[in-house]
């Protein structure tokens, strides 16, 4: 399974990303690219912070749904969002392209890093899940845009 902590898989993105435009079309969803690269920032971000976390999650997803965060069985198309991650009005796609592009960066220049907090829905990950997880939702978004 590839990793965005292991310098192949972060190459893969970013090449991936620098082949999306403002033209890319969605092969499925309501998403437009720019909203696209918006929405992926978010599980990046989280993942950056490292912030501790004492919720004990949901033990319905955690139970069901987890092991396919990391696994290389690719996503179903159509997969359900969390309101929050729901972009809801326009985005400028080079503007939020250049954020992707910087936290897909940032994410991977912690390869070193030991301690991992919990994620606040999914619970316990280790480094080399987190790795896997991101880079995972970034494949099947890039793939939903056809790159």
């Amino acid at each position: 399974m590839q990793s965005l902590l292991n310098d192949a898989g972060h190459a893969e993105i970013i090449d991936r990303l620098d082949k999306l435009n403002e033209n890319s079309e969605r092969l499925w969803g309501k998403m437009t690219v720019g909203q696209m690269c918006w929405h992926c920032q978010y599980p990046l971000k989280l993942a950056i912070k490292n912030k501790e976390n004492t919720s004990k999650g949901n033990w319905f997803i955690k139970l069901f749904f987890k092991k396919s965060l990391y696994n290389d069985k690719p996503w179903r198309k159509n997969l359900p969002t969390s309101p929050q991650l729901k972009a809801r009005e326009p985005k400028d796609f080079q503007e939020e392209r250049n954020k992707l592009r910087a936290l897909v960066n940032e994410f991977h220049s912690l390869k070193d890093r030991e301690v991992w907090h919990p994620h606040p829905t999914f619970g316990s990950f280790t480094k080399e899940e987190w790795g896997q997880l991101e880079y995972k939702h970034l494949d099947h978004h890039l793939t939903q845009f056809g790159v």
